[in-house]
């Protein structure tokens, strides 16, 4: 590895931190990066997936107010998300390679439209009258599992999907909802990149350096989400995806 590439891993570590507080969907930054760099679409994942995990724990940190009063509601939903996680993870390394490369494509594209669709997303749902369940229900729960299944397989836009699940089935803040995204989705990232390290082949070289780039992202990124525009970040991820489309299907 050249200190160029070490130098690309880092930064991306740092944007797909920030972007994961802020919106979510970091992955599509750090896994495209990965592939230009040559690595092979699972051992890019593995490895994306054990670097963000500290991206996640500082994103966490970085709303912790947001999170007071929701303990009972973290706690409910967090078991659905580490089923759903555990589950994506083992189809990961179970399922045959060539899988991974014919789903990531379509996986990949569908993060892209759900970061540009999240605005539209966030207007109608500020402006929808949700049920009155504090901690959502039976299928909130199971669509939060799913959205756990994802995210421990490929991961990307798990957040806007969480963010638009729990905005439909919680009568909450959307502020608050961010809060408990990022936890969800740490677990997630967590317990599948626990899983990575036992039994798949992780580039521990890419990992570390994610894992540094991450953890100063995902501090940044809960300090200014409140205040910079995600149009930005939106529309870097969407071209960034695109161009990984472009170059899995090549």
């Amino acid at each position: 590895m050249s200190w160029l590439d070490a130098i690309l891993i880092i930064l991306a570590g740092v944007g797909a931190g920030a972007i994961n507080t802020i919106v979510g969907s970091g992955t599509l930054v750090t896994f495209p990066t990965l592939l230009a760099l040559g690595y092979s679409p699972v051992v890019a994942n593995v490895s994306n997936t054990v670097g963000l995990a500290p991206g996640g724990v500082t994103g966490v940190i970085g709303y912790r107010r947001e999170l007071a009063g929701q303990r009972d509601r973290l706690i409910r939903l967090a078991s659905a998300s580490l089923l759903g996680g555990v589950t994506g993870a083992v189809l990961l390394v179970t399922l045959p390679s060539g899988a991974f490369d014919a789903i990531v494509p379509v996986l990949i594209g569908i993060g892209c439209v759900l970061v540009a669709i999240q605005p539209w997303i966030s207007r109608r749902l500020k402006d929808r009258e949700r049920p009155d369940r504090p901690h959502g229900s039976a299928l909130v729960w199971v669509l939060v599992m799913l959205a756990g299944v994802y995210g421990g397989y490929f991961g990307a836009g798990q957040g806007v999907l969480l963010i638009g699940i729990m905005g439909i089935g919680l009568a909450e803040d959307l502020q608050r909802i961010n809060a408990v995204k990022n936890v969800l989705a740490m677990l997630v990232n967590t317990v599948a990149a626990l899983f990575f390290v036992i039994v798949a082949d992780v580039s521990w070289a890419v990992a570390g350096l994610i894992a540094v780039g991450s953890a100063v992202g995902g501090h940044f990124g809960a300090s200014i989400g409140r205040r910079l525009p995600s149009t930005f970040f939106r529309v870097l991820i969407v071209v960034i995806g695109a161009i990984a489309i472009w170059r899995l299907l090549a």
